[in-house]
């Protein structure tokens, strides 16, 4: 399975082989728990997130799936690897979230440009 994003936002599975679990949220799935491998966007055999994670078998395109990958890595390692925007920082706590970076716009990327 496919999710929007990968190593560009999170290169420790790649990098030193670090693990994490993945699950499907916002919605009830109707189907039982099938092994999958989470891979991300980038085009590299690299990019792999999460190996024999447990998802439902009905996880399809739209579907929010949770990376479990907190910490202060990911986003001081995250690059913008095939000029992808880096994710927004987001704090999540007793049912509440907000965010404490902001997602990387286009102009972010372009900024840099001089010619």
């Amino acid at each position: 399975m496919t999710v929007n994003g990968g190593m560009s936002d999170n290169p420790r599975p790649g990098l030193y082989g670090a693990r994490y679990s993945a699950r499907l949220i916002g919605r009830v799935p109707s189907a039982a728990d099938r092994t999958v491998t989470v891979v991300g966007r980038h085009c590299e055999t690299g990019d792999v997130l999460v190996r024999d994670a447990r998802l439902p078998a009905d996880v399809r395109p739209g579907d929010l799936v949770a990376v479990f990958c907190t910490g202060a890595y990911h986003h001081s390692m995250a690059s913008n690897y095939n000029l992808v925007r880096r994710p927004p920082v987001i704090a999540v706590g007793q049912g509440a979230a907000r965010a404490l970076i902001r997602r990387e716009s286009e102009e972010d990327l372009l900024r840099r440009d001089v010619g």
